[in-house]
Protein backbone atom coordinates (compact mmCIF):
# COMPACT_ATOMS: atom_id res chain seq x y z
CA UNK A 1 0.00 0.00 0.00
CA UNK A 2 1.45 3.39 -0.94
CA UNK A 3 1.25 6.50 1.20
CA UNK A 4 -1.18 8.96 -0.43
CA UNK A 5 -0.39 11.65 2.14
CA UNK A 6 0.57 15.01 0.65
CA UNK A 7 3.39 16.63 2.60
CA UNK A 8 4.65 20.19 2.80
CA UNK A 9 8.13 21.38 3.60
CA UNK A 10 8.31 23.50 6.74
CA UNK A 11 11.20 25.63 8.04
CA UNK A 12 12.04 27.03 11.47
CA UNK A 13 14.01 30.14 12.47
CA UNK A 14 17.25 28.10 12.46
CA UNK A 15 16.57 27.30 8.77
CA UNK A 16 16.06 23.64 9.60
CA UNK A 17 13.68 21.85 7.23
CA UNK A 18 11.11 19.16 7.94
CA UNK A 19 8.14 17.44 6.32
CA UNK A 20 4.66 17.97 7.70
CA UNK A 21 1.30 16.70 6.44
CA UNK A 22 -0.14 19.39 4.13
CA UNK A 23 -3.64 18.99 5.57
CA UNK A 24 -2.52 20.37 8.96
CA UNK A 25 -0.91 23.61 10.06
CA UNK A 26 2.78 23.37 10.99
CA UNK A 27 3.66 23.26 14.69
CA UNK A 28 4.57 26.42 16.61
CA UNK A 29 7.94 27.80 15.52
CA UNK A 30 7.68 26.40 11.99
CA UNK A 31 6.42 28.07 8.80
CA UNK A 32 5.38 26.63 5.44
CA UNK A 33 8.28 26.87 2.96
CA UNK A 34 6.06 26.53 -0.11
CA UNK A 35 6.89 23.11 -1.56
CA UNK A 36 4.48 20.20 -1.22
CA UNK A 37 4.09 16.76 -2.73
CA UNK A 38 4.80 13.15 -1.94
CA UNK A 39 7.21 12.26 0.84
CA UNK A 40 9.84 11.34 -1.76
CA UNK A 41 9.39 14.59 -3.71
CA UNK A 42 9.58 16.67 -0.53
CA UNK A 43 12.71 14.83 0.63
CA UNK A 44 14.36 15.43 -2.76
CA UNK A 45 13.45 19.12 -2.51
CA UNK A 46 14.90 19.38 1.00
CA UNK A 47 18.10 17.68 -0.19
CA UNK A 48 18.43 20.34 -2.93
CA UNK A 49 17.66 23.44 -0.86
CA UNK A 50 19.28 22.49 2.46
CA UNK A 51 22.81 21.20 1.73
CA UNK A 52 24.30 22.45 5.02
CA UNK A 53 22.19 20.97 7.80
CA UNK A 54 23.88 22.90 10.59
CA UNK A 55 21.54 25.33 12.39
CA UNK A 56 21.76 28.97 11.26
CA UNK A 57 23.07 30.15 14.64
CA UNK A 58 26.00 27.70 14.44
CA UNK A 59 26.84 28.70 10.85
CA UNK A 60 26.86 32.37 11.91
CA UNK A 61 29.09 31.68 14.94
CA UNK A 62 31.55 29.74 12.83
CA UNK A 63 31.61 32.47 10.18
CA UNK A 64 32.26 35.13 12.85
CA UNK A 65 35.06 33.00 14.34
CA UNK A 66 36.62 32.58 10.91
CA UNK A 67 36.45 36.34 10.29
CA UNK A 68 38.04 37.02 13.68
CA UNK A 69 40.81 34.50 13.03
CA UNK A 70 41.46 36.10 9.63
CA UNK A 71 41.86 39.53 11.26
CA UNK A 72 44.32 38.12 13.82
CA UNK A 73 46.37 36.45 11.11
CA UNK A 74 46.43 39.65 9.05
CA UNK A 75 47.87 41.62 11.96
CA UNK A 76 50.70 39.17 12.76
CA UNK A 77 53.85 38.52 10.71
CA UNK A 78 53.49 35.99 7.90
CA UNK A 79 56.13 33.70 9.44
CA UNK A 80 54.23 33.57 12.75
CA UNK A 81 57.08 35.16 14.68
CA UNK A 82 56.51 37.60 17.48
CA UNK A 83 58.44 40.83 17.38
CA UNK A 84 59.48 42.84 20.40
CA UNK A 85 61.04 46.23 21.03
CA UNK A 86 64.46 44.53 21.25
CA UNK A 87 64.06 43.37 17.65
CA UNK A 88 63.39 46.90 16.41
CA UNK A 89 66.06 48.51 14.22
CA UNK A 90 65.37 51.86 15.91
CA UNK A 91 67.64 52.43 18.91
CA UNK A 92 67.16 55.14 21.52
CA UNK A 93 70.41 56.84 22.48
Amino acid sequence: MSDATVYQVVVNDEEQHALWPARTAPPAGWRVEGFQGSEEACMAHVDRVWPDIRPLSLRRRLAESAEGAGAEQASSPADGSVSSAADSPVVDR
